[in-house]
């Protein structure tokens, strides 16, 4: 067992069912996720007999980083490898009074979109919920004495929602007030759009903030660029976003890459601004990032500034999202791990 895929809670019921009391689990959250102590021995306030009874039905498998590339920008790649060699990459990006992490839920991605180059490397596994929060663990090293990790998106690798069950209990470990203590705020999670899964995540009690990544104004431009919306249309989609709740005063995100001749005339921002129409809806306009092998190119910045003004005319807040790191292969779209030990 890696008892980082428990939560506080679970942690205390392991400790009662192990014969001790159950005190003794918050002890070790507090270790483990606020301390980032991961040796039991290391434990001291816990009895030795309990800490040999935890050694013998598990331990804590914190990922390990194993390559990190800084940005000009200040933003770090960090590639990390779990215990079974696969690796994954991880995105550490200041902002002013903010350190973003950008997490991987997945080695690699089994959905195939066009303009992403993770997508290239089709899907080895998913995480558990300890690999996925575990680079939180991972990256919490290297923040500079003083810093902290303010918000965490899970826009790395793979399809949060694909992976399900994994991904609400890392969200839940990270937002805890007892492991993590993230507030889910500033937690943002990003979709494909797998409607059958934002259906379910309305149904938890996680106040997280949601993205859906659109990209197409049309039902043949994004069945071309992303395989997923001929099983879930741009209809069916949007519905289920404006069917899910959304706390007062939060908006929903879509995050929308602009390529070169294929999404960004003024016909497609006229059609954004209808199929956005009844939703609180904020876009991220995301200039196309490149990769060797990619089909796509970037829009002339005239353009994109275009398509942002005509989205602005009609009352929907829009940005233009320069993305992090791009000159080390860590923004949107760029990520991509060729080889893991699994399959060597």
């Amino acid at each position: 067992m890696n008892l980082l895929d428990l939560l506080p809670a679970e942690m205390e019921d392991l400790a009662a069912t192990l014969g001790g009391p159950r005190y003794r689990g918050r002890q070790l959250a507090t270790w483990v996720y606020q301390k980032g102590v991961m040796s039991l021995d290391a434990m001291t306030d816990l009895p030795k007999d309990f800490r040999k009874a935890l050694a013998e039905v598990g331990d804590v498998q914190v990922p390990q980083v194993e390559r990190v590339t800084p940005s000009q920008d200040g933003s770090q790649k960090l590639v990390i490898r779990m215990a079974d060699g696969a690796r994954v990459q991880s995105v550490l990006m200041p902002d002013e009074d903010r350190l973003t992490l950008c997490l991987s839920t997945q080695v690699g991605c089994g959905f195939g979109c066009a303009f992403c180059c993770t997508g290239t490397m089709g899907l080895d596994r998913n995480l558990s919920a300890g690999e996925i929060a575990g680079q939180f663990l991972a990256a919490r090293p290297l923040v500079p004495a003083g810093g902290r990790i303010t918000h965490v998106v899970y826009m790395g690798m793979g399809e949060p929602l694909a992976n399900y069950a994994a991904t609400v209990q890392s969200i839940r470990i990270l937002t805890d007030p007892q492991a993590i203590g993230l507030s889910p705020r500033r937690v943002t999670v990003s979709t494909v759009g797998l409607v059958s899964g934002i259906e379910r995540l309305a149904r938890e009690d996680l106040r997280v903030r949601l993205a859906i990544s659109l990209h197409a104004t049309t039902d043949e431009v994004r069945d071309r660029l992303m395989p997923v919306n001929k099983g879930f249309d741009l209809q069916a989609l949007l519905d289920a976003c404006r069917r899910f709740p959304l706390p007062m005063r939060q908006r929903m995100t879509f995050e929308y890459v602009l390529l070169d001749g294929v999404n960004d005339t003024p016909e497609d921002a006229r059609r954004l601004v209808r199929l956005l129409h009844g939703i609180r809806a904020k876009v991220n306009l995301i200039p196309f990032n490149a990769w060797d092998g990619a089909a796509f190119e970037r829009p002339p910045l005239q353009r994109i500034l275009a398509f942002q003004a005509r989205l602005l005319e009609h009352g929907i807040t829009a940005t233009v999202r320069w993305s992090k790191g791009e000159d080390v292969g860590a923004a949107c779209g760029q990520l991509a791990e060729p080889a893991t030990a699994t399959r060597s």
